[in-house]
C-alpha cells in the first residue's frame, strides 16, 4: 500500500471534491479516508489515498494535482505518508 495525504484549501466553490475525487478515481486512487469542513466560506479537505495501483509516479499525481489546484483556485498539497507523519510528530 503507498497511502499519500491530501489537503485541500481555498474559497468554496461548486465541484471541488467532485475534480479532486474525479481525478483520483481516473488515475485508479483508492480514497482510504476523507474529511471536509466549510468555515466562513472557506473550504478545507483533508483525504488518505492508496496510489499503489496507479500507473502514474507520485511525482506526476502530486504535479497533476497542483495543476488541478490552480486551475480550480485552491491549494492542493500532497504528500507520502511517511513524511506527513515524521512531519507531525515534533
Amino acid at each position: 500500500m503507498q497511502k499519500t495525504i491530501i489537503t485541500v484549501v481555498g474559497k468554496d466553490a461548486v465541484g471541488i471534491i467532485a475534480k479532486v475525487c474525479t481525478y483520483l478515481s481516473n488515475n485508479q486512487c483508492n480514497i482510504e479516508d476523507i474529511s471536509q469542513t466549510i468555515t466562513g466560506g472557506f473550504f478545507n479537505m483533508m483525504l488518505i489515498a492508496d496510489i499503489s495501483a496507479s500507473t502514474k509516479r507520485f511525482s506526476e499525481i502530486r504535479h497533476e494535482l497542483h495543476q488541478i489546484g490552480d486551475e480550480i483556485g485552491v491549494t492542493i498539497h500532497v504528500q507520502r505518508e511517511e513524511i506527513f507523519d515524521k512531519m507531525h510528530r515534533l
